[in-house]
């Protein structure tokens, strides 16, 4: 048993080894662990015990958890060859306790099979099995399969000690099956020992004979005399149950002669009084220890009471303060129930406003769109009565509803616009566009305008601002004129300024300082601050003369706000006012596609004669007027009022355009046009919308429409939108 046990240290001493790091040099601990080892090996225990000690000592010192487990399961090994079993489980115990704070590793698998082992010499199997499948747990986890062997064997003896033969010789029958050579541990001649026993026990005198004989051989390979006395003592016993008494006692004689040595070679380990010595060196030890701890257990009980006279101190005067935070907190308690209270109001009041607002902006976008659709035939009829040379009593009514018509798609528009920033619906653009170009169409759009009035209209631009910008041309075009719209309506016989100046430039950006000057009939001071409010203006005098939504500047606020800018206003009554403001550009380049984009504005409605067109729209009004204002550029015009009926017309028929009101009965426009892209990629598709364009042209456009035209029609922009389109299908 011994050998196997020396075998087992020189495994878990190895796969340790493998596991620390290397090092140049050796620490104390472990020199003191070395000496204490060799000594054990040279039959000096004195010696060992000893350095052991001072292994334990020094690891304490430098507070080394590992080094001082390591140091215990020493001294436990020492106590262990002694025999003196109960100091050993007390030392490995603490090595284990130590070893349960850091990772898992064989020493501390050891450490519970020796205290198995303890357990198994003093007879108390329940524990040595508990420790035994400690050990294998850990074992196992590590991941050192070579160990479990040794583990299963003791395992097997602690079954058979307990009398449970059947599941003791099932593992010993599993050990003796190993090959010879594979008996690293040598537990098949034990594991051939334990069974032979089982066999006498059970009174199979020649099995047992057997199994004893073969563990004896296997004995004899190596030097354990502790088990070779086990088996000649068990073979005595079983000759002397077979009557061969001359050959029992000639085997109990050898027995009885290793058992001398061994007690001899006990003998000569350790002297009783070095033991001795050596147990009161560790208890006088532990009392020095102990009264080190009490002194300073004293010294911290003398603080503590200090700390407790201090904390009864500030306990007293915590509780007076408490006193006062207590009431203080009634009286915060209520002001908070009462806050608490008043944002619940605001909290409701904010979702009614927000209800409110989604609302009115609902409320809104359905009367716009409503009105879009009878406006449509307002302003489509009045433009084919004018087209049609009128009598000249019937000019004046025809010029007055276009003007109407006109003012109402304005002011539905500049509701829409609103309708959309307040709804935080838009967004802005970053595209390529000349901006002196943009003023200057701007500035010839509104030449009439200034002539009415007999203005004088002018723009400054500083020659260092660059031509192309990146941007959004259509938000700035729509704050110009709404601004310069402004001014020229408000002045008369005066002048109107557009003054562009550089506040700052570099290779990549351009800051613009933007300001609109008139002479016209001022802003009184109390009135620029609400200026900017929707539906306000000067007073209702100003209204019923000059006309207007008071939208104008509330779009122009915000959408410079929307694009990083910050508009301001000074304006004296009877002198003008001066509109200003600063905006960031990126620096854009002279690019083919803004080339191209500026000559798109302009277009050759000669394209429209002869084209076929098929026109789906389910308003007989609606039909009438689009009808008319096709076939008056010499287009022919086929009229359906349905989604599925144009869904068939354009499978069996060639058209060259197809107008898709959105709004069908039935199949809506939208899903005509995806349907009938399922088998035409060719024919233009323009969507006809009473929807503001800005909110749904991508969509329609995703359904496979090629372009949009928004209701009521606008005859210019109706034209340009086919022509363009379809002279796109010409050059594909």
């Amino acid at each position: 048993m011994r050998l196997l046990i020396v075998l087992f240290i020189f495994v878990n001493s190895l796969a340790f080894a493998q596991k620390q790091p290397k090092s140049a040099a050796v620490d104390s601990v472990d020199y003191y662990i070395e000496l204490s080892n060799f000594n054990i090996k040279t039959n000096n225990y004195k010696f060992s015990l000893a350095f052991a000690q001072k292994a334990i000592d020094y690891s304490k010192k430098t507070s080394n958890v590992v080094a001082q487990a390591n140091a215990y399961a020493t001294l436990g090994a020492i106590y262990f060859e002694l025999k003196k079993y109960d100091d050993a489980i007390e030392t490995y115990y603490k090595s284990v306790s130590l070893y349960n704070t850091i990772k898992p590793s064989s020493n501390q698998a050891f450490s519970y099979y020796r205290i198995g082992l303890c357990y198994m010499e003093k007879g108390d199997y329940s524990k040595a099995d508990v420790n035994f499948d400690k050990a294998k747990t850990i074992y196992e986890t590590i991941r050192i399969p070579n160990a479990i062997e040794l583990l299963n064997l003791q395992k097997g003896i602690v079954y058979k000690a307990k009398g449970e033969f059947k599941s003791a010789i099932p593992i010993f029958n599993q050990i003796i099956a190993k090959p010879d050579s594979d008996d690293s541990f040598k537990t098949k001649a034990e594991a051939l020992y334990q069974i032979g026993n089982i066999e006498m026990l059970n009174n199979r005198k020649n099995l047992a004979l057997n199994y004893l004989n073969r563990a004896y051989e296997l004995n004899a390979r190596d030097k354990n005399i502790e088990q070779k006395a086990k088996i000649l003592l068990s073979l005595s016993q079983v000759y002397e149950r077979l009557l061969d008494v001359n050959r029992a006692y000639t085997l109990l004689k050898k027995h009885l002669q290793l058992k001398d040595s061994i007690a001899y070679l006990n003998t000569q380990k350790l002297g009783s009084e070095d033991y001795v010595q050596f147990k009161e060196s560790e208890r006088l030890k532990t009392i020095e220890q102990m009264d080190k701890e009490n002194k300073e257990q004293q010294k911290a009980n003398k603080v503590a009471k200090l700390i407790s006279i201090l904390a009864i101190a500030l306990i007293s005067i915590l509780s007076l303060l408490s006193l006062s935070l207590y009431k203080n907190n009634i009286i915060r308690n209520q002001s908070n129930l009462l806050l608490k209270e008043k944002n619940n109001e605001l909290q409701m009041a904010k979702e009614k406003a927000e209800k409110a607002s989604k609302a009115r902006a609902e409320f809104l976008s359905t009367v716009s769109h409503e009105l879009r659709t009878p406006l449509n035939a307002i302003n489509g009829i009045t433009h084919l009565l004018l087209e049609e040379n009128p009598k000249e009593s019937q000019m004046n009514y025809l010029t007055s509803l276009k003007f109407s018509g006109n003012y109402l798609l304005t002011f539905i528009n500049e509701i829409l616009e609103i309708n959309r920033i307040e709804s935080s619906a838009i967004e802005t653009e970053s595209i390529n566009f000349n901006l002196k170009l943009l003023l200057a169409n701007i500035q010839n759009s509104l030449k009439e305008l200034a002539a009415i009035n007999n203005n004088a209209f002018t723009m400054e631009i500083d020659p260092n601002i660059p031509d192309f910008l990146i941007g959004d041309p259509t938000k700035l075009s729509q704050i110009f004129l709404n601004l310069i719209n402004n001014a020229l309506k408000f002045t008369k016989n005066g002048e109107v300024k557009v003054i562009l100046t550089t506040n700052e430039i570099n290779p990549e950006f351009t800051s613009i300082h933007f300001e609109v000057l008139d002479t016209g009939i001022g802003i009184p001071e109390e009135k620029i601050e609400t200026v900017f409010d929707s539906f306000a203006q000067g007073s209702i005098e100003i209204n019923r003369k000059y006309g207007g939504t008071g939208l104008g500047l509330t779009i122009v606020k915000k959408l410079i706000e929307i694009m990083g800018g910050k508009i301001k206003l000074e304006s004296k009554v009877g002198k003008g006012s001066s509109f200003t403001f600063d905006l960031s550009f990126k620096i854009g380049i002279d690019a083919e596609a803004a080339a191209q984009q500026e000559k798109m504005t302009d277009f050759d409605d000669s394209i429209l004669d002869g084209k076929k067109v098929l026109l789906i729209e389910d308003n007989k009004i609606n039909q009438m007027i689009t009808k008319k204002m096709v076939e008056n550029k010499g287009m022919v015009c086929e009229v359906i009022d349905n989604g599925e009926d144009a869904i068939e017309a354009v499978k069996n028929k060639e058209y060259d355009l197809v107008l898709m009101d959105v709004h069908l009965p039935g199949i809506n426009g939208t899903i005509a046009t995806q349907t009938i892209r399922t088998f035409d990629k060719k024919t233009k598709i323009i969507a006809l919308t009473a929807i503001s364009l800005n909110e749904n042209r991508d969509m329609l456009m995703s359904y496979g429409m090629n372009d949009v035209i928004t209701k009521p029609f606008d005859p210019i922009d109706f034209y340009r939108v086919i022509s363009q389109n379809l002279a796109k299908k010409e050059k594909a």
